[in-house]
């Protein structure tokens, strides 16, 4: 027994007794899941019981509680992590996970992201300026006219060509030959800029088909991967994530994720799902709807998914934030100012309509966010 401990923080909704009661219950049910009169007064009422580390109000309905657990709880298993933090207290009302304050044994089981912000920046070639990102859309083009619309985004000079969330493996545009098509579109491009341009191909499958489209993806001349964890799950991402034989780049999909967020009292905060979990779980940069666009989420919200990708996690590496979602060309200066130029800005639309010439409307996206790499 380590007897080391780390922490979460809920905010629960109620009066205050009402609210106390139920961080009490959360130290039962995501432990020893038993009444507390049948706890034996041994090591598991001393340690394996979920303790109240503090208790702290923060308005007239609303508490904010640290709760404990043991290390020895979780094992080395990410999954068990997760039951832990929001396993069966996910059912009921009124409880809401705001942050993981980790150990260090518990992060040390963790890789984390393989390359974060540092590494993809030195594999694209970009030191400073935010990246660039477009999807492959729309639904419905063939994998050649993709890959004739990968090659004008790599020539105009768009960091990362990624397919859109709702291509898959479907009979106008087979996962197979759109990946290889696209790859070489996005490489033909390369030579002839001598930019560093990655595609990405949406590889959320099957859970017997996603690794072997992975392996794929790398062999064929990917270079990173995307996955929405909230569809094939986030150890999923995280074994494709540690996987030596694949070694891309991770970009995370909120597709599916929205219900843990929407609801004020329950679910997950932004700051934890799309910040801590993710980089958990392997993600090298998180996509999510900005502030604005045509989602709900408020500049608050993604205030603190910016502050989750980047938080000290010991051994955990930052990640890059990836706002999409409705994101204009002419709003780009002001989310430099927001965000930084720690950022992907992921623009589809407003590049798409700016300029029937796609490579100059590439290029101005790269004036607008500095030109240099």
């Amino acid at each position: 027994m380590f007897k080391e401990r780390f922490s979460v923080a809920y905010t629960i909704t109620g009066n205050k007794k009402d609210a106390y009661e139920k961080a009490r219950d959360i130290c039962l049910e995501q432990t020893v899941e038993i009444p507390d009169s049948l706890v034996p007064d041994n090591f598991i009422r001393e340690h394996i019981l979920g303790k109240i580390e503090s208790f702290k109000k923060i308005d007239s309905n609303r508490y904010r509680a640290v709760i404990s657990y043991a290390v020895e709880n979780i094992g080395a298993e990410f999954t068990q992590l997760l039951n832990t933090l929001f396993g069966n207290i996910s059912i009921k009302p009124g409880i809401r996970l705001e942050e993981l304050i980790l150990s260090p044994r518990i992060l040390k089981n963790f890789k984390g992201p393989r390359f974060g912000r540092n590494g993809l920046r030195k594999l694209l070639y970009v030191r400073k300026r935010p990246l660039l990102c477009t999807p492959l859309k729309p639904l419905g083009l063939s994998s050649k006219e993709l890959s004739e619309l990968a090659y004008q985004l790599a020539l105009g000079g768009i960091d990362i060509i990624k397919d859109d969330h709702g291509i898959a493996d479907q009979c106008f545009s087979p996962f197979e030959e759109r990946v290889r098509l696209c790859a070489k579109a996005v490489q033909r491009a390369n030579k002839k800029t001598g930019y560093s341009c990655i595609y990405v191909p949406n590889i959320t499958s099957h859970a017997n088909e996603i690794f072997k489209k992975a392996l794929f993806a790398k062999r064929h001349g990917a270079g990173g991967l995307m996955i929405a964890p909230g569809i094939v799950g986030l150890d999923t991402m995280r074994q494709i994530a540690e996987d030596d034989s694949i070694g891309l780049p991770i970009f995370s999909h909120p597709a599916l994720q929205g219900t843990y967020v929407i609801n004020k009292e329950s679910g997950i905060s932004h700051y934890a799902l799309f910040g801590q979990i993710a980089r958990l779980a392997g993600a090298d940069a998180v996509i999510y709807p900005n502030f604005g666009g045509r989602f709900s989420f408020t500049r608050e919200e993604c205030r603190e998914i910016i502050d989750g990708t980047g938080a000290e996690m010991g051994n955990i590496k930052s990640i890059f934030p990836c706002p999409g979602g409705g994101i204009n060309l002419r709003n780009v200066p002001e989310l430099i100012r927001f965000y930084g130029n720690d950022v992907i800005f992921l623009i589809g639309g407003s590049l798409f309509s700016h300029n029937k010439d796609l490579v100059e409307a590439c290029r101005h996206f790269r004036k607008i966010v500095g030109d240099s790499r």
